[in-house]
């Protein structure tokens, strides 16, 4: 199709061009003096990949005018301007039928076309994934705690727009493939959900001690770590750099992270994170984000939106305290003391007011042990049910890359058609 259709290229435009991009609006709010509506809201574009009327929506109230302004109608496309995890930056939601009494959340914004097309509107809501518009996303993105792009910058993003008929068929394909994978994935996730199940009722019953074993806050097992005022101006150097981004939620480990220098370190306080170390994401703390640091990133640097847990050594061993952080009773404890709305947090003291077990060293080694091999199981991406859930989805990323790689169209084949 594409040799039939456009044979020289795919033109390219930005999203000003083709749409009208609005932020602006409605706060989660419940006023007197409003009208009763349904909210739209981040989480609802960030887990979905299309949105229509059997989604449970917020209630919230909102003025006349804001109700005629943040309408939600069938073709729009929903996306997550910012976070503080720079890769969930412009995740994509698109709109199947109109809203009812539905406006959206001012955490979000509203890409709708200036010539409506629904076909048009799914196929950018897939360009949103595609490595060329996050690789836009990613450059532009600015930020200290939580990164985003102004609104011009999201107008000046470049998309892509082949003739209708390929986009038609590249969802089509994308559509098929996306619940082929999805089908396919569930009955893999169940089977892993029941064994995660598993053993986290065994870490627990395993972390459970009655009378005679003493019971210690973390603080006062843990070696001093600080923040420092990293300057890397004198130093010709490159470190690899530990945020919030490179910890994996679900695998419970370091991916992908970023490599800092002295002409693009962050200027805000950092920490230095050793082998053995234990990071626990204190914001947003409820999303479970924690880790063991392995020896490949030992003495680097680490975002300070982590608790460093450095053992003492002679009382606890490290993977002690990373399985008792990665115990249901610690969530209850980290929800206690949770503090915010938009953006909730606990403090790293807070964290370590949290009370373990402390049987004896050769103990801990015994019950670590145990829960290591449990680990393997349901979290080793290199083999068993999670390496085929990892292979499930880097086949469809591959072939989503393949769809949506266009050779550009030159400037003037442009005003002549393709």
């Amino acid at each position: 199709m594409i040799d039939a259709l456009c044979p020289n290229g795919v033109e390219y435009k930005s999203l000003k061009e083709i749409a009208v991009v609005s932020g602006a609006g409605v706060d989660k709010k419940i006023n007197e003096n409003e009208q009763p509506i349904k909210l739209l809201n981040y989480m609802d574009v960030y887990k979905n990949k299309y949105i229509d009327n059997s989604l449970d929506f917020m209630k919230v109230t909102a003025c006349e005018n804001k109700v005629s302004q943040c309408n939600v109608l069938k073709g729009d496309i929903f996306i997550t301007p910012s976070s503080e995890i720079l890769n969930d930056i412009g995740n994509a939601a698109v709109i199947t039928e109109d809203l009812e009494n539905v406006v959206y959340s001012y955490h979000i914004m509203r890409i709708r076309l200036k010539n409506y097309n629904y076909i048009t509107s799914k196929y950018i809501g897939y360009v949103f994934e595609s490595d060329y518009v996050q690789s836009q996303i990613n450059r532009h993105a600015e930020g200290i705690t939580r990164y985003g792009l102004t609104k011009t910058k999201w107008e000046n993003i470049s998309i892509p727009l082949p003739p209708l008929p390929i986009q038609e068929e590249i969802v089509r394909i994308l559509d098929n493939f996306t619940e082929l994978t999805a089908e396919l994935t569930a009955e893999l996730t169940a089977e892993l959900t029941a064994r995660k199940n598993q053993y986290n009722y065994y870490k627990d019953k395993l972390l459970t001690f009655e009378d005679g074993v003493v019971w210690r806050e973390l603080d006062e097992l843990l070696e001093r770590t600080s923040n420092i005022r990293w300057n890397l101006e004198k130093e010709d150097k490159t470190y690899k750099y530990v945020d919030l981004t490179s910890v994996d939620r679900d695998m419970n480990r370091i991916n992908e992270t970023q490599e800092i220098n002295k002409n693009n370190a962050p200027s805000r306080a950092q920490q230095i994170i050793k082998t053995d170390d234990v990071l626990f994401g204190t914001t947003r703390p409820l999303l479970k984000r924690y880790c063991y640091v392995d020896s490949e990133f030992d003495n680097q640097i680490c975002s300070t939106g982590f608790c460093v847990l450095r053992a003492n050594t002679s009382l606890v061993l490290p993977k002690w305290i990373y399985y008792n952080i990665a115990s249901s009773n610690f969530y209850i404890h980290v929800e206690r003391f949770e503090q915010g709305a938009s953006y909730p947090a606990i403090s790293d003291s807070n964290v370590k007011k949290y009370k373990i077990p402390v049987p004896p060293l050769h103990e801990q080694e015994r019950i670590v042990s145990i829960l290591d091999k449990f680990d393997a199981l349901v979290n080793d991406i290199s083999i068993g049910l999670p390496a085929e859930i990892e292979a499930r989805q880097k086949q469809y990323e591959y072939y989503r890359e393949k769809l949506l790689s266009f050779k550009e169209l030159k400037a003037q084949e442009a005003k002549d058609g393709c």
